[in-house]
């Protein structure tokens, strides 16, 4: 039945997966807007009890994640192509860099920019715990360093592990571009069976509701700057409105294809960003502050970085650390097989070691400066300025009218926001715009001949389900989209385990095993004078020894150095019959033992002065 249903709209996808997707998310809406309020209660209970429960999972696992990255961009397979050996880098490093951050962080770094360095200023996560009064110097030292933990490494960790997993297996091994590649070496042809599918239907449902999230924060944002500059009411109707005309925009970009769509975006969107930037840095009168500030704020991150990286909040237990470190790895861990995708379609001929530190270390360095900029930015107004930001963030808990708060401060400011709104949109178009493309191919197994409703399909689902957690949810606003993505975040977590356990086997199968390091070997030295009692020994005496001959009094080698070999050769000349399969990892990728010497090759052993020393004759 799926089948025919699915010639008759003319698909060309996996039947199962396409309706098994769509048909969750329609009844997701139908069940919301039905039963708002039983739904809404199963659903913050559901994530309240994972918060409390579970919320040390989320903190231990992406810091691990983190950990695997750095150990495999430092150890040998660092050195291994994303995709043919010899193969060139598809995309410059400029462009590369810009569209990675379009369609990773950069419409969250808009949204957080203010108002999280703002929050922690006026509201401390470790005020209790460590004395900290908030609105102080102190407070403002680690209201950056959470801002920058919560947005730089440890995010990029969540995209980057799944953009090198997929990026590996499509462009290495050929496999589709599909969660359940990723599990080929744990379960072979299985990955287009139950299991399989079940992993792939998994991942689409959580990246559309994860992308779903993303775009409502960007709705919520554009609603408080629209409400601050042209007096629009914060409300569902008006929400529904930006919903849709920036579903509509994406439509038509995802219309136009990545060459002519996405990529122009994101060129011309990352320059407005950096003038947005560097505007905040000069128009302020706070320059040198604000440059001062982001450096050390810099140094201070990366030495409380191991602290934070295991902070669980035990002794203070005020549940800060549920709403906010939780929520952030569950809600990016939600949307990171979009975002890791996305990578991998545009990192095809780069190196793991030049893949970790482009899509892990480039773009958390310009969240350190943006933060910093933007965070010390605020401090200024608030200890050195006329403040307010406090007032609006914490004390009226306008999270979303942080940034334009902000530039309420700076001259032009009524253009200044509009700009930024401007970049707002344009940057969550592109998120949606890359979300339809990879849902797509996810759903498909390929890039090729994909009909344009397909995709445009998954963009109105994308906007679908926005609409229906913003205004139909009975919680609202951000706190119904924290609940969904805290829910969601769960199963992608345990799937992102499994993953690394399957990168790496994965490597050491292509790669082969390398054997285990040859060194010269050396013979036994005894004392001048033991040497002599034992070369001189008679039958009375009582003890026994090796060969004498063996021993020498002053260090000699038994053997010579060995020579490196070439480890890349064939297992097994073209033509001839593989033999038995080894049951060392070493046998089944097909590295080869060093050669065996012979007698005649064996070195000789040097002739020593005490070799002259005649053994004692009874």
């Amino acid at each position: 039945m799926l089948n025919r249903m699915h010639d008759l709209l003319r698909l060309r996808t996996t039947p199962a997966l396409f309706f098994a997707a769509a048909g969750v998310i329609l009844l997701f809406v139908v069940a919301t807007i039905l039963f708002t309020e039983p739904l809404s209660a199963a659903t913050g209970a559901a994530s309240q009890w994972l918060m409390v429960n579970l919320g040390w999972f989320y903190i231990l696992g992406v810091t691990l994640f983190l950990l695997f990255l750095i150990y495999m961009a430092a150890s040998r397979f660092g050195r291994v192509k994303l995709g043919p050996d010899d193969e060139a880098p598809e995309h410059s490093n400029v462009t590369w860099f810009a569209m990675l951050f379009a369609a990773g962080i950069g419409s969250i770094l808009m949204f957080w920019g203010v108002a999280e360095p703002v929050s922690h200023f006026g509201a401390p996560p470790r005020g209790a715990s460590l004395g900290i009064e908030p609105e102080s110097g102190a407070a403002a030292v680690d209201a950056l360093n959470f801002a920058m933990y919560h947005f730089t490494f440890h995010t990029w960790a969540i995209f980057t592990l799944p953009a090198l997993c997929f990026a590996y297996f499509i462009h290495k091994r050929n496999l589709p571009p599909r969660v359940s590649s990723i599990f080929q070496p744990l379960l072979g042809k299985r990955i287009h069976g139950p299991v399989g599918k079940l992993i792939d239907v998994v991942a689409i449902i959580g990246t559309v509701f994860g992308v779903a999230v993303s775009i409502g924060l960007g709705v919520l944002q554009i609603n408080g700057g629209l409400s601050q500059l042209f007096g629009i009411p914060e409300n569902a109707g008006w929400q529904l409105i930006i919903i849709g005309v920036v579903t509509l925009i994406a439509m038509i970009s995802v219309g136009l294809g990545l060459e002519r769509g996405i990529k122009v975006l994101s060129n011309i969107n990352i320059v407005a960003a950096v003038g947005l930037l560097l505007f905040v840095l000069v128009a302020g009168g706070a320059t040198l502050y604000a440059l001062k500030g982001t450096i050390e704020s810099f140094g201070t991150y990366i030495f409380s970085l191991p602290e934070l990286a295991f902070w669980n909040d035990t002794l203070g237990d005020t549940g800060w650390q549920n709403t906010w470190t939780v929520f952030y790895w569950a809600w990016t861990i939600t949307w990171s097989p979009f975002v890791g995708i996305f990578i991998a379609r545009i990192s095809r001929g780069r190196t793991i070691r030049q893949f970790v530190i482009g899509v892990l270390a480039v773009p958390s360095l310009f969240s350190v400066v943006w933060f910093g900029i933007f965070g010390w930015a605020s401090m200024d107004i608030e200890l050195n300025g006329s403040g307010g930001l406090v007032e609006r963030v914490v004390d009226d808990g306008d999270i979303p009218g942080a940034l334009f708060e902000l530039l309420s401060h700076y001259p032009g400011a009524w253009l200044v926001s509009v700009i930024a709104i401007a970049v707002v949109i344009v940057f969550f178009i592109t998120s949606l715009d890359s979300a339809a493309l990879v849902i797509d191919t996810m759903a498909n197994g390929h890039e090729d001949f994909n009909p344009l409703g397909q995709r445009l399909f998954w963009a109105l689902a994308v906007g679908l389900i926005t609409a229906t957690l913003l205004v139909f949810s009975g919680e609202g606003g951000l706190e119904a989209l924290q609940s969904i993505s805290i829910l969601i975040g769960l199963p992608f977590f345990v799937i992102a385990f499994f993953q690394m356990y399957a990168l790496r086997r994965a490597l050491r199968e292509d790669a082969g095993e390398l054997p285990a390091m040859r060194t010269r070997e050396w013979r036994r030295v005894l004392p001048p004078e033991e040497f002599i009692r034992r070369m001189r020994r008679g039958s009375s005496d009582r003890y026994e020894y090796a060969d004498p001959a063996d021993a020498v009094t002053r260090p000699q080698p038994r053997t010579e150095v060995p020579v490196m070999r070439d480890p890349y050769v064939d297992a097994v000349p073209h033509g001839r019959r593989r033999p038995r399969r080894s049951v060392t990892l070493a046998g089944r990728t097909g590295s080869r033992r060093l050669p065996a010497r012979t007698p005649e090759e064996a070195p000789v052993r040097e002739r020593l002065p005490l070799d002259d020393v005649e053994p004692h004759e009874d």
